[in-house]
């Protein structure tokens, strides 16, 4: 599957303006989002732990808890951005988003707390499939994949500057200012979405509301393209089926299939990384501070890996670079496991861990807007990151059990490493269900 499959606009973009790297930047900022709120919750966990003196298996809870809500709003609200648009979607997430970070830091139990974290999460869940289409359709065909892999390493920065803002704030307040920080942030991002985020393209030539041309004139008129006097003919999957009857019909299926494997296997080993490492570095032996470091340099690694991940996409075949980058995330989590507490070692390696699994993230994000059709591309992606999100829930959950049961760190790092190695080849297989789906 190279990055020029299939062509994901019927208005065929053939460069990048302005106002469509405007938008795509936007899409970034909206993504540090899921990256702050993601680890605000791994870098207060020692915080929140000792205050409620949760066990293991609690913690895990409270660190799976916003992955419930991030699957459940992948799952429910991104077919609703295929029929109502993904920019009012969006909005309506940044408001849940707000709201369940100004409350969470009143909450009072671990279970507020973790009843909190699934609210929030819905937010992030929804909005995070509207904003992967909006910015795979505002790119040229070029310059896509790069694209999307820059609006991935949006989470990268988020969680970076989060932990360093966390590690910072939690050394003069407590964990609840962090909290207030993440709602501030996301409520920041409304007035910036309703100023200068469009709507979706292809939703308005696919799903076509009643003034669809004269706003698709409008889009066209800012990316300096000529204006239409009729919308193009509509998708011709848009005649059939909808939703998600759609993507398990035909060909389809298998590309659907194999991208909810993919997701499944990488975001298990994914989340465990990122939310246990700072705790288990510390049980490991080394302080409260370094264990935030190696947190901190995982995310760093991220924002390079994301990058390079983006040049490499517009060269070379998008699933075996996927594929390749995973298999170098296993191999890096082999070695982490071996040398956890050698720091000399650990913290460059955990930087070369953190840019494998978001370069992979990135070819993953990449890869769905592609393979599915306009009308149901949003459903597509919701439907791969939610059981994505599926994968992230069970790995903090079963982590937690197995802390309990005594587990040492390495060990865990082996175990959650090995799921990497079959989402390298649900990657390669999807390269040939992407040619079937072509067809």
């Amino acid at each position: 599957m190279s990055h020029a499959a299939v062509p994901v606009s019927p208005l065929a973009l053939e460069r990048m303006t302005p106002f469509q790297w405007t938008a795509i930047a936007i899409c970034v900022v909206l993504n540090m989002l899921d990256g702050f709120d993601v680890m605000v919750m791994a870098f207060t966990a020692p915080h929140v732990s000792s205050d409620w003196s949760l066990s293991g298996k609690a913690l895990g809870m409270m660190l799976s808890a916003g992955l419930v809500g991030m699957a459940l709003g992948s799952f429910l609200l991104a077919p609703l951005a295929d029929r109502w648009g993904r920019r009012p979607m969006i909005l309506c997430c940044l408001l849940i988003l707000t709201l369940g970070m100004a409350l969470s830091a009143l909450a009072a139990s671990a279970w507020q707390l973790a009843a909190l974290r699934v609210f929030t999460g819905v937010g992030i869940g929804g909005m995070l499939a509207g904003v992967g289409v909006i910015t795979a359709e505002y790119a040229s065909l070029k310059w896509r994949s790069t694209a999307v892999a820059l609006q991935a390493t949006g989470y990268p920065i988020g969680a970076t500057l989060g932990g360093v803002l966390a590690a910072w704030m939690l050394q003069h307040f407590s964990w609840h200012s962090v909290f207030l920080t993440g709602a501030a942030a996301s409520l920041v991002c409304i007035p910036l979405v309703l100023r200068c985020l469009p709507e979706s393209l292809d939703f308005l030539v696919a799903r076509r509301p009643p003034d669809a041309l004269a706003r698709l004139n409008a889009l066209l008129t800012r990316m300096q393209m000529p204006t239409l006097h009729a919308l193009p003919p509509p998708p011709a999957r848009a005649a059939r089926r909808k939703g998600y009857a759609a993507l398990f019909g035909g060909d389809l299926r298998r590309v659907a299939v194999f991208i909810a494997m993919a997701f499944f296997l990488h975001m298990f080993a994914f989340y465990f990384v990122l939310s246990w490492t700072p705790k288990l570095l510390v049980a490991s032996g080394v302080s409260e501070q370094q264990g935030i470091t190696g947190g901190v340099l995982l995310n760093l690694g991220g924002i390079v890996g994301g990058s390079l991940f983006g040049w490499l996409a517009s060269r070379m075949a998008l699933s075996r670079l996927t594929a390749a980058t995973l298999v170098v995330a296993l191999l890096g989590m082999l070695v982490f496991a071996a040398f956890n507490t050698a720091l000399g070692i650990a913290f460059p390696v955990a930087f070369v861990i953190g840019a494998a699994l978001f370069g992979a993230m990135a070819g993953l994000y990449a890869a769905a807007p592609v393979v599915f059709a306009a009308d149901v591309r949003t459903t597509g992606l919701g439907w791969a990151i939610g059981i994505g999100r599926v994968g992230a829930i069970m790995s903090p959950l079963t982590v937690g059990l197995l802390v309990d049961a005594g587990w040492r760190p390495a060990t865990l790092y082996v175990v959650c490493a090995l799921p990497l190695a079959l989402a390298a080849w649900a990657c390669l297989k999807l390269r040939v269900g992407v040619g079937q789906a072509r067809t």
